[in-house]
């Protein structure tokens, strides 16, 4: 399909578990650039129960992982029906939708998102892209992270992106190629922590600017044997159940404390994980909106141009990339890139569902 400008809704979910966002958008490329035009976008909290769902889903058998899918599938697919109905979106070109991360241990070839069955074009009656990760897991990579050939196709005038989300995650040029990884959990542990407050989520870091740093458990966080392997490598929510929670839980420190000195390790990992520590970095997802981490952040890279968008990129940089992922895959374009995810080779990934 080799058109000038698409019309195509971008779908997210992470695993921060913020909701689903969906943004409505245009996709122009002209004079061998590619420009963006956002429209009507929301994000659609979860509900107790989904939440409740998702969490503990990590743990489910394989029946029960089926069985969610399919239930999975048909809300997501309904929610994309009823986001076209409100806003009247007519003559749509595709709906890009990532689905939600339930295991992801490319090292064993296992990554799953949820959402993304075939059922899910006949639910929302439109053309569909989806399931982006499990072909190049197959291929032998990460299968993660695949937003960096978005920001080198739409933002490549920032020497850094950082995304603050359930993960923090990083892309930028190097010797030629497009990297990225993740670099530690971020929202998947302080929301955790800030449950137990009766919170969503850390507002503002205001929690974590309360406590104190505890300097053992610091050096435990930052010892962790993830921090010292090369890239590419990525994180899924295993590694915050099995690794990181474990270990916060076994210092005898106040919920604050632990949140302060999570903070400290986040930032501090951040810095760690730049190969040159000058430049511009535009940081976006949830986590850009904790005024204490991008304090943090700031410290440990005082020489960084540091910018934070509006909040429609803020928010929906994600979803707007995977609807770009979408495009090239019905161009039949590479978009995923081997040096980001460690594949065999470039490729083009996803799966294209007819209602």
């Amino acid at each position: 399909m080799f058109k000038e400008t698409y019309n195509l809704i971008g779908i997210m979910s992470g695993t921060s578990l913020d909701g689903v966002d969906l943004i409505h958008l245009h996709l122009t490329y002209k004079n061998e650039k590619w420009n963006f035009e956002l429209f009507e976008k929301e994000t659609i909290t979860y509900s107790n129960e989904w939440l409740l769902t998702l969490k503990k889903a990590v743990n489910f058998s394989k029946i029960e992982l089926i069985a969610l899918d399919r239930k999975y599938t048909l809300y997501l697919g309904e929610m994309i029906r009823s986001f076209v109905e409100r806003h009247k979106i007519e003559h749509l070109d595709a709906v890009c939708s990532h689905g939600h991360t339930i295991l992801h241990q490319p090292n064993n070839g296992i990554t799953l998102q949820i959402g993304n069955l075939s059922d899910i074009a006949t639910y929302c009656n439109q053309l569909v892209v989806c399931d982006f990760r499990i072909d190049d897991v197959k291929l032998g990579g990460q299968g993660a992270p695949l937003v960096p050939i978005g920001d080198r196709l739409l933002f490549s005038e920032y020497t850094y992106c950082l995304n603050l989300g359930g993960f923090s995650n990083v892309s930028f040029e190097y010797n030629g190629n497009r990297i990225a990884f993740d670099i530690s959990p971020v929202n998947t542990v302080l929301n955790y922590f800030s449950n137990k407050f009766g919170k969503e989520y850390d507002d503002n870091g205001s929690i974590s600017r309360s406590g104190n740093s505890n300097p053992n458990l610091y050096l435990a966080l930052n010892n962790l044997d993830y921090y010292s392997r090369p890239f590419p490598k990525s994180l899924g929510y295993e590694f915050v159940q099995e690794t990181i929670l474990p270990l916060l839980e076994s210092f005898n420190s106040s919920d604050e404390d632990k949140m302060c000195t999570f903070t400290e390790h986040v930032a501090y990992q951040i810095s760690n994980a730049l190969p040159n520590k000058t430049g511009s970095m535009l940081i976006t997802g949830g986590g850009a909106y904790n005024d204490f981490l991008i304090q943090r952040i700031r410290f440990y890279l005082p020489n960084m141009q540091i910018e934070i968008p509006n909040n429609d990129i803020l928010e929906f940089k994600e979803a707007l990339i995977f609807a770009l992922l979408g495009v090239l895959k019905l161009r039949g374009e590479i978009n995923v890139l081997s040096s980001v995810t460690g594949s065999k080779y470039n490729h083009c990934s996803g799966k294209i569902y007819h209602p």
